[in-house]
């Protein structure tokens, strides 16, 4: 009867969107008792609206990773910092401006995320080496087009859309990310799109064999993480206001890392973005709380750096949990 009574206690452990959500009521308690306030509503809605950027690229970095092939798209970053540039001079600070901003900035991200495709697809390279080579290859340019120097404004509306309460005290990105992940758990659990996903990443060439288009459909993977990326660089320039060149390299890892945190293996083949979505907002509480004791930023890498390599280690005992 131990036994038997034990099966469903484990089972429960070994669901990763039960742990993400233990480990962020976790760490809202610790920073609660560090520093008191810091559960307050006010509090939890800034975490959200911070964990909204960090979402929206993660969905991106979800779809390459279920992918298969040792997908990472590495070039998210330099895409966000190019999406928050490129938004901000489009835009310059005037509410006009923010449509044409959106619709160039994706069309730009996404475009690369398909050269970064075809790299991939076609000429067989690494997407570790070609997300790589074109992050730096972003980042130069970033360089030599601003010289360095922040340029642009987020437009009035869009700061407002970001941070400000829009309805019952939720500001709109809230709602943007909420449409997001419905769109997603839509896209991978009830469409053709999303089955023959998970067939490539679980088996590229029984994918092949049983007629899926799997180059194409690779491509398209990370188009349309390019596409989110440069999304997740027009919301942080809402959150930041101006814009500057690196601004999206602190988010490569974390994007990562919040896929593996929901249950997303790096091999592909399975996960979901709902807990990814649960990932993000874990890590977004972590950062709060290592800020709260005035933790120095590497030291903050370091800690996120150990916590992808324990997941790394979990995941193996939560399969054999599972099984």
């Amino acid at each position: 009867m131990d036994a038997l009574a034990r099966q469903p206690v484990l089972r429960r452990l070994a669901d990763p969107l039960f742990l993400a959500i233990l480990v962020i009521v976790a760490l809202m308690a610790i920073g609660e008792f560090v520093s008191p306030g810091f559960a307050r509503g006010d509090q939890i809605m800034s975490l959200l609206v911070v964990s909204a950027i960090l979402g929206i690229v993660a969905a991106g970095q979800n779809l390459v990773v279920i992918g298969g092939r040792e997908g990472i798209d590495l070039s998210v970053g330099a895409l966000i910092s190019l999406g928050a540039v490129l938004s901000g001079n489009v835009m310059n600070g005037e509410d006009s401006g923010i449509l044409p901003a959106i619709l160039f900035t994706g069309a730009v991200t996404f475009l690369i995320g398909i050269v970064s495709g075809l790299g991939i697809t076609l000429l067989r390279i690494p997407p570790l080496v070609m997300t790589l080579g074109m992050m730096t290859v972003i980042q130069g340019a970033l360089i030599v087009v601003s010289r360095g120097i922040p340029s642009g404004n987020a437009a009035p509306a869009l700061t407002s859309f970001v941070v400000r309460p829009l309805v019952f005290g939720i500001p709109g990105i809230l709602f943007l990310w909420a449409l997001l992940a419905l769109a997603m758990w839509f896209l991978l659990r009830r469409t053709s799109f999303g089955y023959a996903l998970y067939a490539m990443g679980s088996n590229e060439r029984a994918a092949i064999l049983s007629g899926r288009r799997v180059g194409r459909l690779r491509i398209l993977l990370y188009g349309l993480s390019g596409l989110l990326a440069g999304l997740s660089g027009f919301c942080l320039l809402g959150y930041t206001v101006n814009s500057f060149i690196s601004v999206g390299d602190q988010y490569v890892l974390p994007s990562i890392i919040a896929v593996v945190i929901g249950g997303t293996s790096l091999a592909g083949g399975s996960g979901n973005y709902i807990g990814t979505a649960a990932g993000a907002i874990a890590l977004t509480v972590l950062q709060s709380v290592l800020t709260t004791l005035e933790i120095d930023f590497w030291g903050r890498q370091v800690i996120f750096g150990a916590v992808l390599l324990l997941l790394m280690l979990m995941y193996g005992r939560q399969s054999r949990l599972r099984a």
